[in-house]
């Protein structure tokens, strides 16, 4: 068992509090991603959970047991950096078994586990170099791979991808998505990032202040946002909210329609037009919206212009209430 629970779990620094009251059950073999802005607890969540920080209150326990007073080496946790963390004189195969020579693995199986990771994550061929010589892609696999071979009971990711290239970034999202399906194992993944968020995980875990905001799937976390602060955060291009009849009305920018001045429920006036290629993502400046710009977005080939009057029609099932005061979902 490698399910990994949270208890009331809180911690505090000299600043102030880091993480709040935070509780979270992570079946075994899930894959949660903690998404958040920076300063939202969501790296120190991950470091309690390695036992790189002790809770200031609350329990954490792993299969079943309670670890909160472990040590990092008896939870039998692998981390992945951001920033790789591998020993540049070494060549990959040493650094994929360096761990396991550590702990007195006997050489056969070093080599065994070397070698299936390898060809795990496509990078036999790499095997004799050193990190100076590989890309960043490359090194994000080898920081991968040194995880594997320790077959430990859960991967903790922090934010891996970071350094990457959008392109490169892309795609190792896609091949982390397949070695979570293959190895089947428990990981909990930490981004800044929408697009790895709402597809790498099994459920989405949104964190502000040291609070974790939602904890559900990542298309609930989309489509039903439990407030302001998640329904802005989670989607890119974020949600239009503004103040309407005593509460926070949210719509989000796919389910606008531009329309001729008069024919829509709103007018205004387009104050900027992005051509992103695959769609194009227009801002309005309309009344009765707090004088927000609206984003809306429209096909690639849509002809609009800067300084174009046009009208807005929302969808009425797609509507989002928020309680102004609170910022809490009405419906």
């Amino acid at each position: 068992m490698s399910s990994i629970a949270l208890r009331g779990v809180s911690k505090a620094f000299p600043g102030g509090l880091a993480v709040r009251d935070v509780s979270v059950e992570i079946a075994d073999g899930e894959l949660l991603v903690i998404l958040g802005p920076s300063g939202s607890g969501k790296s120190t969540v991950l470091r309690l959970i390695a036992g790189l920080d002790e809770p200031t209150a609350g329990r954490i326990h792993i299969g079943g047991r309670d670890v909160t007073s472990d040590p990092p080496q008896a939870r039998d946790l692998a981390m992945v950096f951001q920033n790789y963390a591998l020993y540049p004189h070494k060549t990959v195969r040493d650094n994929l078994a360096f761990g396991l020579r550590m702990r007195r693995v006997e050489a056969a199986e070093v080599a065994a586990r070397v070698d299936s990771a390898a060809r795990l994550l496509g990078i036999e061929a790499l095997l004799e170099r050193k990190p100076a010589q590989l890309s960043g892609g490359q090194r994000q696999r080898v920081a991968l791979g040194r995880a594997i071979v320790r077959q430990p009971r859960a991967f903790l990711l922090d934010e891996p991808l970071s350094n990457l290239d959008p392109v490169l970034r892309a795609s190792t999202r896609a091949e982390l998505a397949l070695l979570h399906r293959r190895l089947g194992t428990t990981m909990v993944y930490v981004t800044h990032d929408q697009e790895e968020a709402m597809t790498l995980g099994t459920r989405l875990a949104v964190m502000r202040d040291g609070r974790l905001e939602q904890l559900d799937t990542p298309l609930e976390v989309f489509r039903r946002p439990a407030n302001v602060f998640v329904a802005r955060f989670v989607g890119s291009p974020a949600m239009n909210v503004w103040r309407s009849d005593g509460r926070d009305l949210g719509i989000r920018p796919h389910d606008i329609e531009v329309t001729p001045p008069g024919a829509g429920d709103l007018d205004g006036q387009v104050e900027v037009v992005e051509r992103l290629g695959t769609a194009t993502l227009v801002h309005v400046r309309a009344a009765r919206t707090d004088s927000e710009l609206v984003r809306v977005v429209v096909a690639a080939d849509r002809a609009i212009a800067v300084q174009e009057r046009v009208g807005l029609r929302l969808r009425p099932d797609r509507l989002h209430y928020f309680d102004e005061r609170t910022g809490e979902r009405i419906s």
